[in-house]
């Protein structure tokens, strides 16, 4: 079974399969050697690792698209990529996919954003017309050569028109082709207890630690039913804190000994990178 199948398995089983966020090649190692059975290349992490910038539409296409393509070379889990708005109207849309699809993807996630998008839990975002997502969401499912290459719909538009809008169009999206829902954002728990009820199509709920979503236990959100639990960041601000730590200690103490509780040994890094089958290559070729 390909890594496609696999995902679509997954989300159809709706038993809330813990998916974190990666954002270069290395993380996604981590992900797939700490047992998760796949990941998703975030949008997020990729402008704030690759660039420093906040996720406010600053990524283009070339950019995920990289990255994407290296993920896929250095993980066989499955792959959901975030492509924000699609990068621009329909047109652009059908491009993406076929972009992402040729780097990779197994699943490609597209939202209702007004361009440039902001991250679904900052203030101050709008959406477009439903019938324009309707045209992006045909469009996406027209450019896949693949049909078995998954389509994740997300819509920012709890926080602007309300929850009732945003499952009115979450299901208008399914109606379009969309595999996957994505309802952002969403603020109580009763609203995060009622969407699987709500939306007969298999979701995705994204909790973002210190974001407007609460943060609640894997295990319920799979008897409720959601496919997917994805924690798009988690291993970002976890690098960052691991980061701080061990440059503070530096700067602290002026020396840093192979610590594990601070820095990952010298010989886990060089595991992690698989400089085993590098070694033996050189062996092979030499």
């Amino acid at each position: 079974m390909g890594t496609k199948q696999q995902l679509r398995a997954m989300v159809q089983a709706r038993r809330g399969v813990l998916v974190p966020g990666a954002f270069n090649a290395l993380s996604a190692r981590v992900v797939a050697d700490m047992g998760f059975e796949a990941l998703y290349v975030t949008g997020a992490g990729v402008t704030n690792m690759w660039f420093g910038m906040p996720d406010q539409g600053f990524m283009g296409l070339s950019d995920i698209a990289e990255h994407t393509a290296r993920i896929r070379d250095a993980v066989e889990l499955p792959i959901i990529v975030d492509a924000d708005t699609g990068f621009g109207n329909a047109i652009n849309t059908y491009h993406t996919v076929r972009t992402l699809e040729r780097a990779g993807a197994d699943c490609i996630q597209l939202e209702d954003q007004v361009s440039p998008k902001r991250c679904g839990h900052f203030n101050g975002k709008d959406v477009i017309t439903t019938e324009e997502m309707l045209g992006k969401i045909r469009a996406a499912c027209d450019a896949r050569r693949d049909d078995d290459l998954l389509i994740l719909a997300r819509t920012d538009a709890a926080a602007v028109h309300g929850f009732e809008a945003a499952v009115e169009r979450a299901q208008q999206f399914a109606e379009a082709g969309a595999d996957i829902l994505f309802v952002e954002a969403v603020t109580g728990l009763d609203q995060v207890r009622a969407l699987p009820q709500r939306l007969q199509a298999p979701q995705l709920i994204n909790l973002v630690i210190g974001g407007k979503t609460p943060i609640t236990d894997a295990d319920e959100l799979s008897r409720l039913g959601y496919g997917l639990v994805l924690y798009a960041n988690a291993a970002l601000q976890g690098a960052v804190a691991g980061m701080q730590r061990a440059l503070g200690q530096l700067r602290t103490t002026r020396r840093i000994d192979e610590d594990p509780a601070l820095v990952a040994p010298f010989a886990e890094r060089q595991r992690l990178v698989n400089k085993p089958y590098w070694d033996e290559l050189e062996q092979r070729y030499v």
